[in-house]
């Protein structure tokens, strides 16, 4: 089968590799039908990534199931699922604890789409193994497009994650948004669905910014930190400096969800934030405890992600098309 592989910045192309097959009862084999990069995979084509190439690469898909081990029961040989981006086991206390990203039974930061934890493939593959079918695979609810979810490995649910709970706990909240890329959008049209009283959205792309209009938010080029603004800020850029806006335009007591790849380092406000007693939490999403709240969501009818996707393209396109700047490219294919 190929694989397809970051080789340089810009640059990615298939290589051959062995078919991976079911080695233990509990594994499973996918193949990807809607494949998408997240953020964390735009940096990296960027060539800001954490690790060295070449590797392969990818880590959001909706796959349908091509072999299973003796042992699963959840999902068989035809169902499409979400393949969540980290290894997890399901049986280990993390995982019991909604902490799957962060799985003992692997190596720390065990992910598809980048040789860290180890070397477990990428989903901008022709074949992927699962390791625990199980735990690990969601199956698509009856009537989403894989095209619209291609993104609940991980861009979908962590924007879930970073709205939908405050929501709950303070209805009605003023949300500000400082975003680069799909997951600020994400949570435009979350935070609109679960009735946040205003949502304002920070990109300088205004095509962006369109699209976050379509969603009900007010919009912005850049921000000077807005006083005492925000019940919730979230800051998806990477930048510190754009953090800091977002942690001095909240209110006392508020929340201050970071969902940047900080690769570089920087200097926060801590005495503001002392002053104003306000929580930040900076932190990889445990994505698979998350998806069945996230899809529930999808489901319901009431957001749409698919305004977030810009482009669809053919599963042989990858190698061109994948280096290429867009907002949320899906790769699609038959199976």
């Amino acid at each position: 089968m190929r694989e397809l592989t970051y080789v340089a910045r810009r640059s990615v192309e298939w290589r051959e590799v062995p078919d991976p097959v079911v080695g233990a009862d509990r594994q499973a084999v996918v193949a990807p039908v809607a494949a998408t990069p997240c953020d964390v995979d735009s940096a990296i084509l960027a060539g800001h990534g954490p690790v060295p190439p070449p590797f392969a690469i990818g880590h959001e898909c909706v796959a349908r199931v091509v072999d299973v081990g003796d042992a699963v029961t959840h999902v068989s040989p035809g169902d499409l699922v979400v393949v969540p981006w980290a290894i997890s086991c399901g049986d280990c206390d993390r995982c019991r604890s909604g902490l799957p990203t962060h799985c003992t039974s692997v190596p720390h930061m065990a992910m598809f789409g980048a040789p860290i934890g180890g070397a477990w493939g990428g989903l901008f593959s022709d074949l992927v193994r699962i390791p625990w079918a199980d735990a690990m695979l969601v199956p698509l609810p009856a009537g989403l497009d894989p095209v619209a979810m291609a993104s609940a490995s991980d861009n979908w649910p962590l924007a879930w994650r970073l709205v939908a709970p405050h929501l709950q706990a303070r209805p009605g909240a003023r949300v500000l948004v400082i975003a680069r890329g799909s997951i600020g959008l994400y949570v435009c049209d979350i935070a609109r669905a679960l009735g946040a009283s205003d949502v304002l959205y920070v990109d300088p792309d205004p095509a962006h910014r369109a699209i976050a209009e379509t969603y009900g938010a007010r919009t912005a080029e850049a921000i000077e930190p807005v006083h005492h603004g925000f019940d919730l800020a979230v800051e998806s850029t990477g930048r510190v400096d754009q953090l800091t806006v977002a942690l001095r335009s909240l209110v006392p007591e508020g929340f201050c969800e970071s969902a940047g790849n900080h690769f570089r380092p920087g200097e926060l406000p801590l005495l503001e934030m002392y002053l104003t007693g306000v929580t930040m939490r900076i932190a990889r999403d445990n994505a698979r405890a998350h998806l069945p709240d996230a899809l529930d969501l999808a489901a319901s009818g009431t957001v749409t992600p698919e305004r977030v996707v810009s482009d669809v393209f053919d599963w042989e396109q990858l190698p061109e098309a994948l280096p290429e700047r867009h907002l949320k490219p899906v790769f699609i294919r038959d199976t």
